[in-house]
């Protein structure tokens, strides 16, 4: 952890160090002693609160907790989006094989040209969902690795 920076559960921790009393704290920091209470609690603090605690620890504050569900967002987010895509990707490849699948019914020359737009949509497919899926990703990486190193023990 940074020197300059503290996060927000560390408030009575550095109270605790400096030996202030919640109501010296308050007091310095023009703050009420609920509003103390509460975030040494865990409650949530707003913007003009944290300013008036970072000043009075001479310091900035984090909230390390919203930093990883904002990340947490964020990822989820990107999954929807390429899960969408994929989607996406698969209704062209459905409505792409309509007109050489009628034309395969009425000529039986038409088959082979069929079956190579099928087979080039399941390799497109197949590798778009490799990476939308992640079958090769992180977890994939650390469940192998795991298990190398647990038949050793």
């Amino acid at each position: 952890m940074n020197q300059n920076t503290i996060n927000l559960r560390d408030i009575k921790k550095m109270r605790l160090e400096r030996h202030w009393s919640q109501e010296q704290l308050a007091e310095m920091s023009g703050l009420s002693i609920r509003t103390i209470q509460r975030i040494e609690n865990g409650e949530n603090a707003g913007l003009e609160t944290l300013k008036a605690l970072a000043a009075v620890f001479e310091t900035n504050i984090t909230d390390s907790d919203k930093k990883e569900e904002i990340e947490q967002i964020r990822k989820e987010a990107a999954y929807v989006e390429k899960v969408k895509g994929f989607y996406k990707l698969f209704g062209v490849a459905v409505f792409s094989l309509i007109v050489p699948f009628v034309l395969a019914l009425n000529d039986s020359e038409n088959w082979i040209l069929f079956l190579w737009i099928l087979i080039t949509w399941i390799i497109v497919i197949g590798i778009y969902s490799l990476n939308v899926f992640d079958f090769f990703g992180e977890e994939w990486k650390r469940k192998l690795i795991e298990k190398k190193f647990k038949k050793k023990k």
